[in-house]
């Protein structure tokens, strides 16, 4: 048999395919966006496991808590405690209801940190944080210098004031550890059982957002329940043997403090081991020693400040013996965290 065309080899069966439709492919785009004009803000208080719970109307008479999720497309950002947040759906707050987070709104600062100092990534603590009141034990556990300085620099890092809140005064004189931070211009509260400088402290909390940091075991959350008794935060113990405290908070909770008529936000953090400073460059390291910036101001251009540097200002006043005793630790101490930061100028 033969034929005249080569199409005449071949039947057509397009008509028994079987296509399938596809809704995803096939639906026209659109440029119409979803409409949050009527979003409420909300400030978060708590996470726990992708449910956020926020206060609404805050310092009104519709102030109300609310649980909410986030939205898909928020889905890589991190969303912590201090974060005003733009919420949709339901924000009554009442039992059962969810809202869901569709943005979050600029914040105005940002404390950090890493997991230790080798690590890069940064690790959001908190947002919108005007104050950092770091927690230290004159005893069990021994009060460290580094994670003072430590946190000292972070605060300066993300541009929030720091305070010093010493605990358990009645077990050891911090007179020796305080002269570390003398030549800093930092607010120094000391508490004991019994005698917590409550009034003082809450003058100093009101009309500003507060995390606290601490080791675990330094008294931190007892003090917080102090300050807010309906607050009920768990308590630990400290291990006779090593001196170390337990965690007894999982995540960070924030809560309102009052004094008078006048109100702030605390915002309790867990106990932390160390305060990795990855993330820091070393500008901002020698912003936590303000009181040695005279010194290197005078420092030849590129100069590290570490205790290699030739012609470092710092080693001149040091064996002139300008900077000396406490001083001189706190050079110590600004040479340990540039070094850890392995990060030059």
């Amino acid at each position: 048999m033969r034929w005249s065309t080569d199409a005449d080899r071949y039947e057509d069966y397009s008509d028994r395919v079987r296509v399938r439709p596809n809704p995803k492919a096939n639906r026209p785009r659109t440029k119409i966006r979803p409409d949050y004009s009527n979003a409420v803000t909300g400030m978060v208080i708590g996470v726990d496991r992708g449910r956020y719970r926020l206060v609404v109307g805050a310092d009104t008479a519709d102030e109300h808590t609310v649980v909410a999720a986030r939205a898909r497309e928020l889905r890589g950002e991190a969303i912590v405690n201090g974060d005003i947040v733009r919420l949709t759906g339901d924000t009554s707050g009442n039992p059962g209801s969810l809202a869901r987070i569709v943005g979050i709104e600029k914040r105005k600062t940002l404390l950090r940190r890493s997991a230790d100092d080798s690590d890069r990534v940064e690790r959001i603590m908190v947002a919108n944080a005007t104050q950092m009141l770091i927690v230290v034990a004159a005893a069990r556990p021994e009060p460290r210098v580094g994670l003072v300085d430590r946190s000292l620099v972070a605060a300066y890092d993300a541009g929030i004031k720091p305070l010093l809140c010493v605990t358990k005064t009645d077990l050891a004189d911090p007179s020796d550890f305080l002269s570390h931070f003398a030549g800093l211009d930092i607010p120094v509260f000391l508490s004991a059982p019994g005698k917590e400088p409550l009034a003082e402290l809450r003058e100093a909390l009101v009309g500003n957002t507060t995390v606290f940091i601490g080791h675990s075991g330094v008294g931190k959350s007892t003090l917080i329940n102090a300050l807010v008794p309906e607050a009920q935060r768990a308590t630990g113990y400290v291990n006779e043997v090593t001196g170390r405290g337990r965690h007894t908070s999982s995540s960070a909770v924030t809560m309102r403090v009052t004094s008078g008529s006048e109100s702030g936000w605390v915002i309790d953090t867990p106990g932390v081991r160390s305060f990795g400073l990855g993330h820091v460059t070393s500008d901002s390291v020698l912003a936590g020693f303000t009181e040695l910036g005279s010194f290197t101001a005078d420092c030849p251009r590129g100069c590290t400040h570490l205790d290699t540097a030739i012609g470092c200002a710092l080693d001149t006043a040091l064996n002139e013996g300008v900077l000396s005793g406490s001083a001189a630790a706190r050079v110590s101490s600004l040479r340990r965290l540039l070094s850890a930061t392995k990060q030059p100028f």
